[in-house]
């Protein structure tokens, strides 16, 4: 069964590149009631994609090019007419049942004239950076996060993947952030630590998860850059690098300029982090039920710089949770392995 009634099975030919610096590879396209399942000419499965989460990388041109997600670096290029129109209709009906994402659209839409006066004769360039920030939903984050990704992989390449690697990514976010909303991944380089992204993705380097015993340090590190997303929000950050002019077309288009978000992205990298206060990084390791030490440790092995979250460890007389099984530490740890 497919997720159209019209098919009772439904294939195609297609070229599936897993990474920007891979060859393509000639596949076959098998469209189900949840899924698109990749496979090679021999019927190996080589990936699979949910249909409520593909993207379509070149609106309106042929052949079509896809991505299973926002942030994904997968590219699937289909030129089967069946095949297009059958995942343009499912990606439509899920479009058709975010109803909250498109009542702020028409929102911002409607009102992009109204907020453009405003913004010229009322607004200071920090007002309207604010309200911004406010009303743009959370899909529209999620893909200019996507975009700001794209942008960090032609320097970084591919984020490391393994199947086994990407559920203990996986866990360790629910462990975590739940229920924010986001996801990890870790890149072979390109970034010092970590790097937050407008709708919740939190990029990792290599070295947290390799060059360290436990997980609890690449853990710290996680809850640090929420705790500084939490003080200035990733969307505010690109927008006061976007500027004023770049501020009001997202208000009144939902996009930004892809010169723009590379920019940023050139900046994003090579930025030091901002400062964090321990407080509430503090609070997010107590809610956690995470220690610290290691993590303050990590950043100052004499533990000077870094004593007053020694010091006030919220877990330094016992009660810390295990924040991952052996097994998914195991698999993290060798996630990019060559």
């Amino acid at each position: 069964m497919t997720a159209l009634k019209q098919y009772q099975r439904l294939e195609s030919a297609g070229l599936w590149q897993p990474a920007p610096e891979a060859q393509r590879q000639n596949v076959i396209v098998s469209f189900g009631d949840a899924s698109l399942a990749i496979s090679d000419t021999g019927g190996r499965v080589l990936s699979h994609w949910s249909l409520a989460a593909v993207e379509r990388v070149n609106p309106g041109e042929t052949p079509a090019l896809y991505a299973p997600s926002a942030e994904a670096m997968e590219l699937l290029e289909i030129e089967d007419d069946t095949m297009i129109e059958a995942v343009e209709r499912v990606r439509t009906a899920v479009a058709r049942r975010r109803p909250r994402e498109g009542w702020l659209r028409r929102i911002i839409l409607w009102g992009g004239s109204a907020a453009l006066a405003v913004a010229a004769v009322v607004w200071l360039p920090g007002a309207l950076t604010s309200h911004t920030v406010r009303v743009v939903p959370e899909p529209t984050r999620a893909a200019l996060g996507g975009q700001v990704f794209r942008a960090i992989g032609r320097v970084s390449g591919a984020p490391c993947r393994t199947p086994r690697g990407d559920r203990a990514l996986a866990r360790l976010y629910t462990r975590l952030m739940a229920p924010e909303k986001g996801g990890l991944l870790v890149l072979r380089g390109g970034i010092r630590d970590t790097v937050a992204l407008p709708g919740g993705l939190i990029l990792m380097n290599r070295a947290l998860v390799e060059d360290h015993e436990s997980p609890d340090v690449a853990a710290g590190y996680i809850l640090a850059e929420a705790t500084r997303s939490a003080q200035r929000d990733p969307l505010e950050r690109l927008l006061d690098h976007a500027g004023l002019i770049s501020t009001i077309r997202l208000l009144t288009t939902g996009a930004l300029p892809e010169a723009t978000l590379d920019a940023y992205a050139e900046e994003l990298v090579a930025a030091p982090n901002a400062p964090i206060d321990d407080n509430a990084l503090l609070a997010r390791f107590a809610a956690a039920r995470l220690a610290a030490t290691p993590y303050a440790y990590a950043l100052d092995v004499s533990g000077e710089s870094t004593l007053a979250l020694i010091e006030a460890d919220p877990m330094r007389g016992g009660g810390a949770e295990p924040v991952l099984e052996d097994a998914d530490w195991i698999a993290l740890q060798g996630i990019c392995g060559e």
